[in-house]
């Protein structure tokens, strides 16, 4: 048991190998991933952003990015800023100087990835559980390119791995690894359990990232309370936090008239969207959940990227980054 829940932890377990012909809108392949690679070039998750970015939105949502290391003093030139003279030094020689400052370099950074059942629903183009991988995966590629640290949390139903950030490309393997290993596992079939809980997880990012890495989050956000919120918070607080929302075109727009039956393995229920108590109540739930994510941006200056699974992924990354118009 020990053994296993180790493996489990470090993303080591074996899972359920896919078939090879199975479509990659439903599950991903290692390689699948890594063929991102040249897409990830065309991005960037540095401070300075341009200016159609979200992430150089409204409410205080700008990047901290890299801090600022010392490098040397120089005599004053004519148009250096100002701001940048050493009083100090300027009063013990009788000249102005200014300090000369290289930005931070090796900053690590946490990519989070949801691989959970809720995860696993697409009604057009993918599931949402492929949509948030193939982000994680430009995300790391992205930043490694950068020359900063990348690492990552993957969690499922009843794994999470661990890959503490590393400026290498071994860790970036593993990391791309456990993430096709745990989507690997999502199955219809799969038995009910209960599901690693996002505030779980958020506690064991809190205790990675105690202070400046960039934090990237990609889930639906399933099932979010108090302490989730205060979590995300406390996360905001001392590090540059992303949260990459994946939603489906369902969620947004439910339709009218359907009937589904849906199962957890062992009970199952009837839906009728054709009744409008019902079409009602699943829409204010589908709205209500939608509205309380993209609050955290309000409240605690949190950027928000919405990334929908009904559509190409890279497209909506580089429209959201303002490399093309949105």
């Amino acid at each position: 048991m020990r053994d296993r829940a180790a493996r489990i932890r470090t993303g080591t377990l074996t899972p359920k190998r896919v078939p090879t012909n199975e479509s990659p809108h439903v599950h991903v392949s290692l390689s699948q991933l890594r063929a991102l690679e040249f897409e990830a070039r065309r991005l960037t998750f540095l401070p300075r952003q341009p200016a159609r970015s979200v992430l150089n939105g409204r409410h205080a949502s700008k990047l901290r990015g890299r801090g600022l290391d010392f490098d040397s003093l120089r005599h004053y030139l004519p148009g250096d800023d100002i701001r940048s003279i050493d009083w100090k030094v300027t009063a013990r020689t009788g000249e102005p100087h200014v300090r000369v400052m290289n930005e931070e370099r090796d900053r690590p950074a946490l990519i989070v990835v949801d691989q959970r059942m809720s995860m696993f629903f697409g009604s057009r183009l993918n599931m949402k559980s492929v949509t948030a991988a193939e982000i994680a995966s430009l995300a790391a590629f992205r930043i490694l390119d950068q020359g900063d640290r990348v690492g990552g949390i993957v969690f499922g139903d009843e794994q999470l791995a661990e890959i503490r950030p590393q400026r290498r490309r071994a860790s970036l393997d593993r990391f791309l690894q456990a993430l096709t290993d745990a989507n690997q596992l999502l199955r219809a079939d799969a038995p009910p359990v209960t599901p690693v809980s996002l505030t779980r997880v958020l506690q064991s990012v809190l205790r990675i990232a105690t202070w400046n890495h960039l934090v990237i989050v990609l889930s639906d956000f399933d099932v979010v309370d108090d302490q989730t919120e205060r979590l995300i918070a406390g996360i905001a607080r001392h590090n540059d936090l992303i949260l990459v929302l994946v939603t489906d075109p369902f969620a947004k727009q439910l339709p009218e008239g359907l009937r589904l039956v849906v199962s957890n393995g062992e009970l199952q229920a009837d839906i009728d969207t054709g009744d409008r108590t019902i079409y009602r109540r699943l829409t204010e739930m589908a709205e209500g959940r939608l509205a309380q994510v993209l609050d955290w941006q309000r409240r605690f200056g949190v950027p928000i990227l919405p990334i929908s699974a009904g559509e190409e992924t890279p497209p909506q990354v580089r429209r959201l980054t303002g490399l093309v118009p949105r």
